[in-house]
């Protein structure tokens, strides 16, 4: 048996190679092209995963810079609160008062730096009073025998807070029901 394209003598069993190596590098053709795809698609996944990872990172980052203070604003707040008490438990008289006028000048002007410092870090006072009750941001403490509509704030015995987005402290209210 002569090859026709360059008049070489060929053998029997060299044809027969021949003929079936060509399928045998199509399915390896085939193979290596599957993996060729499942490697691209592995690569995606890992691309997708590391910038979930890197977006991830990033929200934590600037969580712990937003709310670092949150263990310190909670602990503050009782300071806040106990200046507040120390006003408010101030009579008319005593205001009055002009040895004391200087020393409640004073507990007024640092209130107001407190609230303003409060403000300038994003904490803000929960409002209460004649808002119905929000268990997200208000703990009824007790029911108070009221014509207003049941459910409805009539009473705060402290103040609540927020810090930006987050709860620091509920507001402890008291709560219309029905009178009888």
């Amino acid at each position: 048996m002569t090859n026709t394209e360059n008049d070489t003598p060929v053998e029997e069993g060299q044809a027969a190679d021949s003929a079936t190596t060509a399928p045998e590098a199509q399915d390896e053709a085939a193979a290596l092209a599957e993996q060729l795809a499942a490697l691209q698609q592995d690569l995606l996944y890992a691309r997708a995963e590391t910038q979930n990872v890197t977006r991830r990172k990033d929200k934590e980052i600037a969580d712990a810079h937003a709310y670092a203070a949150t263990k310190f604003a909670r602990d503050i707040l009782s300071v806040a609160d106990n200046l507040g008490r120390a006003l408010a438990s101030l009579s008319e008289e005593q205001r009055a008062d002009e040895a004391i006028k200087p020393l409640l000048t004073g507990l007024e002007a640092t209130e107001r730096e407190l609230m303003s410092v409060f403000e300038r870090n994003g904490i803000t006072r929960i409002a209460a009073i004649g808002l119905p009750l929000d268990p997200n941001q208000h703990q009824a403490m007790l029911e108070i025998p009221s014509d207003k509509e049941s459910g409805t704030i009539v009473q705060e015995m402290q103040a609540g807070y927020m810090m930006k987005d987050r709860l620091l402290r509920p507001a402890m209210v008291g709560v219309a029901k029905k009178a009888d």
